[in-house]
């Protein structure tokens, strides 16, 4: 993630909202019978499970 990224995504209610869009778009698509895109979804939602809560530094300072 760039500086703008880790910016944007500080506040944790947007981290947590579009993880749950993600994981809201998996369900859509492994209910409409779609498992190439489930997948996909799937991926996106661990890279922001990933990204947002295991690797992100909330007590990181950004430079501005």
């Amino acid at each position: 993630m760039n500086e703008a990224d880790r910016k944007f995504f500080r506040p944790k209610w947007r981290r947590v909202t579009a993880t749950v869009f993600c994981f809201g778009w998996t369900l859509v698509e492994w209910l409409s019978g779609e498992p190439f895109w489930g997948i996909i979804a799937a991926g996106i939602t661990f890279y922001c499970l990933w990204n947002f809560f295991y690797k992100f530094d909330d007590n990181q300072e950004t430079s501005e």
